[in-house]
């Protein structure tokens, strides 16, 4: 191997962009390698060292080169250019092929790529930073083709003088230790300096510049780490390293007692302080009964029999045999889940069925997933292990980012993990059976489970972790299979064959109910099932209350499909489109010509009735890919709604001209969410109105705002005087008046609308905009809730926008009620002093619900 540096060339012309300021956490910490980034101003991709062409993608954007020394650098045109299924890409070598410096390895249109996928930004890396380091780079500027934009060395060669090499030990103090989130902190620190840092946690060495080596030490508080570094500035590189370290990386630091004990004093005894309590495995017995809680995931009732899924594919053994008999083995294994997934999102019976399997069929197409896995099997892995160890990586740091949503996309590549290694084992992704009364219990169910069970689904599932954004939750809702999330450790203690009453409704689970339970259970749902058939039936008509009040209910829905069930649930219009389905879950953003489309689409399902479309609502826990935003230490208080769009009014002008373009335009209502303050109203009114001059649109278009932050009750008044009406959204209100995060699954059963405290909000805000002609309606969950219909129309409240298939239900109980007898309720439950006495008196006056 070499020890002399080696000079890496830009190659294509355009623009340095740091690597961590690049818009794709798999490349901005650092999972992919290191580097830099280029805004490429042509379309041909040159090579950027002498070597080997080692792999070419199927589809053209990406090239890994190695130099005759060993280092592997890895060309990827674009972040989501395999979005683009080869479109407009040419690969122009193939794997094996000797290359010079400065030689054509891809051409590809620069324009359809910008137009299809957004970002063009092109990283050049090092891809086994296990045995070559940075040393310089390029940090910004203009570069030209063949200019130079790295150096690289072997870690274990010596620089040129002067050389030192430094070595420190310090103790972890970090409560959680080194998990996904500071590891990417600390390999982002490391990278600023020249020197190879190394990380050793007894007999375990990482790369500290590698968030994923590092993740391999396993350190946990009280761990003692040695920190060394060898280089021109190996001193500065150690302290630097070190003092990130001590500082907590964002987490919580407690202190140590003794760095010099190998075990320090009091470390064991802490720790075990701030573990979790023993679980009690204990099953339950045939006279137990206990009532089990848990998050509605999909509503819905089911009696039935316990039937634990199975467990998971252990990882085989590590050591693999000839690697390219093992390469094969997981091609093979790849090559026939992804025929099996694709498969199911042609055949699946539901759209989001289909959805979720071609995004999943997407996953194992994915370059830098299979790559990881041949790079490991490459230095001596088995197929299953390296394919495991490479999924396990990057669910981890899903994990570790803070965000609810992406910590259950990481169960999405577990799923992937098993299927393949069922393959390799010699079993099959088929469809499995159960009985007729089945009610599966899982300890974390994945999608691919939840397809395998093909028409034949369970009764219902209980899920003891998971939660309400799940894929598999949007699957079972969709297919009408009541699941109950994050019961918790209870859901093991379920024996096999125990008879179950699964109320997705309460969000509760009866074990062991007696016969005459079960019998009574069966009972009333065939009567509620009656009543609901009554109610379908005149849902169409509508609503008005006893007293002669009319009382529109709406339809929440973030499709066409559901709008058009929407009206066929008995829906007067919608009050609430939910625009950022159309910017999640894709690499680019949504043009106005496909916003436009999509608008017009669900106006025509609605059939002229109106149609409210909130602006687009990301951040917290809905981040966008493709939108740089900087990491948030608390995203549900950052970054989000209003806020996302007074940082990028480009993407509110585009999205009010699509919205605006919709005909006729007179069906169309539009609200702003987060709105906190007046300020930001009017700011949002100005861009309105200069779009609608623009397009020459003198048509009267309502601009309304969401109530969901306690500033804009605070402020109700004043926008009242401004907005054209309210739509109060009870999820975010709720959780922001109580202070719990809505999606902290352990604080689910507390975290309820009915509180007096939130109720009292919604009174407010109810008031002022009767004070000032501004029509007040509920859109969020609340509205869904039978029990809150009487409470929120004495509230003042003049419409609701409710889930479709709870309409037909809602319009009923609101035709029996009249005005006075709401305000009266409404008033009582203000009174009192919590969500549970609320619903206990809802429940004394109409206790059929």
């Amino acid at each position: 191997m070499t020890t002399s540096t080696i000079s890496v060339r830009a190659p294509l012309k355009g623009r340095i962009v740091p690597l961590g300021d690049v818009p794709d956490p798999m490349f901005a910490l650092g999972m992919m390698g290191d580097g830099v980034a280029i805004e490429p101003e042509v379309g041909e991709v040159h090579a950027p060292v002498a070597g080997t062409v080692t792999s070419v993608h199927r589809r053209g954007h990406a090239v890994k080169v190695m130099t005759d020394d060993g280092a592997e650098f890895l060309v990827h045109v674009g972040l989501e250019a395999v979005a683009l299924r080869g479109a407009g890409l040419d690969a122009v070598v193939a794997e094996g092929d000797r290359v010079a410096v400065g030689d054509l390895l891809i051409r590809f249109d620069l324009k359809a790529l910008a137009e299809s996928c957004g970002i063009v930004t092109t990283p050049v890396l090092v891809t086994n930073e296990d045995a070559f380091h940075v040393t310089a780079r390029k940090s910004a500027g203009a570069v030209g083709l063949g200019d130079e934009v790295m150096t690289v060395m072997p870690i274990d060669a010596e620089a040129p003088p002067p050389v030192e090499r430094i070595e420190r030990q310090v103790v972890l103090e970090m409560s959680e230790g080194l998990h996904a989130r500071p590891a990417a902190l600390l390999a982002a620190k490391a990278k600023e300096y020249a020197s190879a840092v190394e990380v050793v946690l007894g007999e375990r060495k990482a790369n500290a510049k590698s968030p994923v080596s590092l993740l391999t030490l396993g350190s946990r508080w009280g761990s003692r780490l040695v920190v060394s570094a060898e280089g021109a500035d190996a001193a500065a590189a150690v302290d630097g390293v070190i003092e990130a370290i001590a500082s907590g990386l964002g987490d919580p630091v407690v202190p140590y007692v003794d760095a010099g004990q190998e075990t320090l004093p009091g470390v064991a005894e802490a720790a075990s302080a701030v573990e979790e309590p023993p679980v009690d495995l204990t099953p339950f017995g045939p006279e137990d009964r206990p009532l089990l809680g848990g998050v509605v995931a999909a509503p819905g009732l089911a009696i039935g029999r316990a039937v634990h899924l199975k467990e998971k594919v252990a990882r085989p053994a590590e050591a693999g045999g000839d690697v390219a008999a093992e390469s094969a083995a997981l091609d093979a294994a790849i090559a026939r889940v992804h025929q099996h997934l694709s498969e199911q999102a042609t055949a699946g019976r539901t759209p989001q069925q289909r959805d979720i399997m071609a995004a999943h069929a997407a996953l194992l197409e994915d370059t830098e997933l299979l790559e990881g896995a041949r790079d490991r099997i490459a230095h001596g892995k088995s197929a299953g292990w390296a394919f495991s160890d490479t999924i396990s990586a990057q669910a981890a740091l899903l994990r570790g980012l803070d965000n609810a949503r992406l910590a259950e996309r990481a169960a999405d590549l577990v799923d992937l993990e098993q299927q393949v290694l069922t393959v390799l084992a010699g079993g099959s992704p088929e469809s499995l059976t159960l009985p007729e009364d089945a009610i599966a219990i899982a300890d974390d169910l994945l999608p691919s489970q939840f397809m395998a069970f093909g028409d034949r689904l369970p009764a219902a599932f209980v899920v003891a972790k998971g939660g309400r954004t799940s894929h598999v939750a949007i699957l079972s809702a969709a297919s009408g299979v009541p699941m109950l999330a994050a019961v918790g450790a209870d859901a093991r203690r379920i024996p096999e064959g125990t008879p179950l009453i699964v109320d997705a409704e309460r969000g509760e689970i009866q074990v062991n109910p007696t016969e005459a339970t079960i019998e009574a259970t069966r009972k009333a749902a065939a009567e509620r099932e009656t009543r609901r058939a009554a109610n379908r039936e005149a849902a169409p008509i509508d609503c008005l209350m006893a007293d002669g009040t009319r009382l529109p209910v709406y339809a929440n829905v973030g499709s066409v499909a559901d709008a058009a069930r929407g009206l066929a649930f008995g829906a007067e219009g919608s009050g609430l489109l939910r625009t950022e389905f159309l910017f999640l879950d894709r690499p680019t953003a949504p043009t106005e010509a496909e916003q436009q489309a999509e608008y017009q689409a669900i106006a025509d399902a609605l059939r002229g009735k109106p149609l409210t479309i909130r602006t687009l609502d990301i951040g917290g826990d809905k981040p966008l890919p493709y939108l740089k935003q900087a990491a948030e230490e608390n995203p549900i208080l950052g970054v989000r709604g209003i806020r996302v769009s007074r940082r990028r009014p480009d993407l509110l002008r585009q999205q009010f001209r699509a919205i605006l373009k919709v005909t006729p335009v007179s069906v169309v209502r539009i609200m702003m969410p987060m709105i906190a303050d007046i300020g930001e109203l009017r700011w949002a009114k100005a861009i309105f109105e200069e779009e609608k001059a623009a397009l020459g649109i003198t048509a009267d278009v309502p601009l309304g705002i969401m109530i969901e932050v306690p500033a804009a009750v605070a402020m109700a008044d004043k926008l009242a005087r401004e907005a054209a009406f309210f739509s109060i959204g009870t999820n975010d209100l709720t959780q922001y008046v109580l202070a719990m995060d809505r999606g902290n699954t352990e604080l689910a059963p507390e975290i309820d609308s009915l509180h007096p405290a939130v109720l009292k909000t919604i009174a407010d805000a109810a008031a002022a905009g009767a004070r000032h002609d501004c029509p007040v309606g509920v859109c969020g969950g609340l509205a869904s809730e039978l029990p809150a219909a009487p409470i929120l129309i004495g509230l003042g409240v003049t419409s609701l926008s409710a889930t479709r298939s709870g309409i037909p239900d809602l319009k009923a109980f609101i035709r029996t009620l009249d005005k006075d007898t709401c305000r009266a309720v409404a008033e009582e439950a203000l009174a009192l002093d919590s969500a549970a006495d609320v619903r206990a008196m809802v429940a004394r006056r109409w206790p059929d619900l």
